[in-house]
């Protein structure tokens, strides 16, 4: 039998040598039961959706009140979010790209896949894909219209290539309609995608996406 003729198994040609290790690896720890897959999902999820990019929420949304902060993250992006309790593990420099009215910035690390985890968490699967990698930088408007981002001909797009010694975290422009509100509120509109550059932040009136 053909092994893509099971619909019960996945096709897993799609990943690394380091991703088809990692997965063996989780599979036989779970068959000795040193593992618990669940509670192991839980976890990844966790890092990936909810302390890492709580994290660079928080660096955005002070940003957004605090002037002087903002100033300090644009001019030393490391330091500014070691001042806030989040500091890196991976021994890299930070760099904040600041969207405007008129300059819209979008990450990528084209050669694997750098990503600032203390302010993001764990990077998604389509940022390690070979298809994001290739296309963003050579067609980074269609790239981010398929992620529902349509940018007028006036703005300009900057594609920024993370490298082992250097990762960046973009400040979207914060949302009209949000003056008066508080800074955990604030932190609410901002996304994961949105510190990528793939999305704006979130609407007060539509919620959090």
């Amino acid at each position: 039998m053909s092994p893509h003729s099971d619909s019960g198994h996945d096709d897993h040609s799609h990943l690394s040598d380091t991703e088809l290790r990692v997965r063996s690896l989780e599979s036989l720890l779970t068959d000795k039961g040193l593992v618990n897959p669940a509670a192991l999902d839980a976890i990844v999820d966790r890092y990936e959706n909810k302390i890492g990019p709580r994290n660079g929420s928080r660096v955005v949304a002070r940003a957004w009140v605090d002037p002087d902060f903002k100033q300090r993250l644009l001019e030393n992006a490391s330091a500014a979010i070691d001042s806030l309790g989040y500091t890196s593990t991976q021994g890299v420099d930070m760099l904040v790209l600041e969207n405007t009215p008129t300059v819209h910035n979008v990450t990528v690390c084209t050669l694997c896949s750098c990503y600032p985890w203390a302010v993001l968490g764990l990077p998604p699967a389509w940022y390690k894909s070979f298809p994001f990698r290739s296309r963003v930088v050579k067609d980074p408007r269609g790239v981010l219209q398929e992620f529902g981002l349509k940018l007028g001909t006036d703005i300009e797009v900057r594609v920024w290539d993370s490298t082992a010694e250097l990762r960046y975290i973009v400040l979207p422009e914060r949302p009209a309609g949000t003056e008066g509100m508080s800074e955990e509120a604030l932190a609410d509109l901002v996304t994961r995608n949105s510190m990528i550059g793939t999305e704006k932040a979130a609407n007060p009136k539509a919620g959090k996406l």
